[in-house]
């Protein structure tokens, strides 16, 4: 069977009556709201992103964990909470994304995060840069029941990999790699469902080709091409490729740059998910790194009463009435990213 296709049984083997009428509240109050200009919050996410920690131990860049720039503080998820968090919803909730920043195998309960989801058969993912996968990790990842693991591979040699991945090592990523399919192998496993993510950049957009051999050769059963978010973006970038079909942004006839994709007022993820931080802050998408719009605080309040809560309904509206004026919107890229496999 391919494995793709095994993997979306999989997700699919996780609804479950009260899990799909609960999409299909959101489903329907999400196009309601966009057609009459007004928030209604039906049922609850069917997705979350939870951030294990802000840590990190490489400096890409492009992302504030690297950089060591967050206007918040770095930590740690509390197990309690979270383990609060998945009381109240795992009912409804069908998908995990235990990733936000940071590298989330510094956390030192990362096992025990999936493995209470897995326990309540939530779909589980998570997106790390391989650094940590040793043999007793990658035995512990598989164990755990983690259905979906995304490897960062942004080059098949160190130097093009590195060039973007600072202080990374090609070799650690790819014995990583190597460890995980051993390990589903030996315990007869089809999970996690290995993903090879390779971000598209200027040096090493003439690696694509390369990167989905080495995927065959070591057995990973998907690669993902991502396009790169450029916060600078405007005066262009030495980042953005040269490959328009992998680029978030299109060269203006004056040599400046914008967003490809117009900026329209309504957004689904609003409606079907959201993030909370390491620190229980709950913030409406992925592209608030910097938690400058919580719309609440899991650690005095349930979920459900700020997901409905005043705070929510008036972002809402705003979006779907005037999108532009909310300035995490100003950057989204969402609709210009690829996968490809």
């Amino acid at each position: 069977m391919n494995s793709s296709y095994r993997d979306g049984l999989n997700f699919l083997s996780k609804c479950t009556p009260v899990r799909a009428f609960n999409a299909f509240k959101i489903f329907s109050s999400y196009y309601l709201s966009r057609a009459t200009s007004y928030s209604r919050p039906w049922g609850l996410p069917v997705s979350l992103s939870i951030e294990p920690t802000t840590s990190c131990n490489l400096r890409c860049p492009e992302c504030p964990s690297g950089l060591r720039n967050f206007s918040r503080p770095t930590g740690m998820l509390d197990l309690g909470l979270y383990n609060e968090l998945l009381d109240e919803l795992h009912q409804v909730l069908w998908y995990l994304i235990l990733y936000f920043q940071g590298e989330p195998y510094l956390h030192p309960q990362f096992f025990e995060l999936v493995k209470a989801a897995t326990d309540k058969n939530i779909y589980t993912a998570t997106s790390t840069n391989a650094h940590y996968l040793d043999s007793n990790n990658a035995r512990r990842t598989v164990e755990s029941g983690l259905d979906r693991l995304i490897i960062s591979l942004d080059g098949t040699t160190q130097e093009t990999y590195q060039s973007y991945r600072i202080g990374g090592k090609l070799d650690r990523v790819i014995s990583g790699t190597k460890q995980v399919v051993a390990w589903k192998k030996k315990l007869g496993s089809a999970t996690p469902h290995l993903i090879f993510q390779f971000l598209v950049v200027k040096p090493n957009e003439h690696q694509i080709s390369e990167v989905k051999d080495l995927a065959n050769t070591l057995g990973v059963n998907e690669v993902g091409f991502k396009t790169a978010q450029i916060y600078d973006y405007k005066q262009g970038s030495p980042l953005i490729p040269e490959n328009n079909k992998y680029s978030r942004y299109r060269e203006n006839d004056d040599g400046t740059y914008s967003i490809k994709n117009k900026l329209l007022n309504h957004c689904w993820k609003m409606w079907h998910s959201c993030v909370i931080t390491w620190d229980g802050q709950v913030v409406p998408c992925c592209f608030d790194k910097d938690a400058s719009h919580p719309m609440g605080d899991i650690n005095s309040q349930s979920f459900k009463e700020l997901w409905r809560g005043e705070k929510y309904a008036n972002f809402r509206s705003q979006l779907i009435q005037a999108r532009s004026r909310i300035d995490i919107c100003s950057n989204c890229t969402e609709g210009t990213k690829v996968w490809v496999d």
